[in-house]
């Protein structure tokens, strides 16, 4: 039995369509997501070395896969950095404060 209630958009895939439920606030989102893993399957199988849609679908996702996890990497790392950065300015500030002589009230 179908949920003809549940939204649906359709997508393609080396040259194959899927209809996929989504939710309309997320359809643009999916139809972005699938024209990059279409054109990562493309360009594996492009390449002759892998053959059919399965095999060059898991390619894909292990590549990426491999994508994501290294730009993962790169934003921890530059997290990590900033929050030395941070934590040196605040020393440096700290140090600044403690040697200023304290101020004499006006009269």
């Amino acid at each position: 039995m179908s949920d003809t209630s549940r939204p649906t958009t359709e997508v393609t895939l080396l040259g194959k369509s899927y209809v996929i439920a989504c939710p309309p606030e997320e359809q643009d989102q999916l139809k972005r997501s699938a024209r990059y893993l279409d054109r990562a399957m493309h360009g594996i199988h492009a390449r002759g070395k892998v053959l059919g849609s399965e095999k060059i679908a898991i390619m894909a996702a292990l590549n990426i896969t491999h994508e994501l996890l290294a730009a993962l990497d790169t934003h921890r790392s530059g997290e990590q950095a900033l929050g030395e950065l941070n934590d040196r300015l605040e020393r440096a500030l700290a140090k600044v404060g403690d040697s200023q002589p304290a101020s004499s009230p006006s009269q």
